[in-house]
């Protein structure tokens, strides 16, 4: 069901749209729903580097809009520095700290462990990985007294 290279495919496919001029890295994301629909997000710099959103984040933002947010299953991330030609790089790219924290928000919805894809914008390496493994003893909904599907 979490067909990686789908979703590595649709991650670099949006990064294209990434807007990164302060940093000049493009990363995409692509989310694998429950009924197998994918759902892209790309990362969005601003001036006051703070307000700045990671790809991941405009992704989950983005299957929360369509009400899918506990449907998330797995999720494809790619990166790499803009050049001349678009955006490069062989090596596989994780989940930051604050995109692990806000993955694991919508694996305590969906009551899974997401299944989470790396690579960078080129290359065929494909690194896979679980949420618990990336971001264990994870804070989250259930720390709080509030269980599976809250809104």
């Amino acid at each position: 069901m979490s067909d990686p290279a789908a979703l590595i495919a649709a991650a670099r496919a949006v990064a294209a749209n990434a807007h990164a001029p302060y940093s000049r890295f493009a990363v995409g994301a692509a989310l694998r729903l429950t009924d197998g629909s994918i759902v892209t997000g790309a990362n969005f710099e601003n001036a006051s580097y703070g307000l700045s959103l990671c790809a991941e984040t405009v992704a989950l933002a983005s299957a929360n809009a369509l009400g899918r947010l506990a449907d998330v299953v797995a999720i494809g991330i790619v990166g790499g520095a803009i050049g001349q030609g678009g955006a490069t790089g062989t090596a596989p790219i994780r989940p930051c700290g604050r995109c692990r924290q806000i993955l694991n928000e919508a694996a305590q919805m969906g009551g899974r462990d997401l299944v989470i894809h790396c690579a960078g914008m080129t290359g065929e390496t494909i690194e896979t990985h679980l949420l618990s493994a990336l971001l264990p003893h994870a804070f989250g909904p259930a720390d709080l007294g509030i269980g599976q599907g809250h809104r």
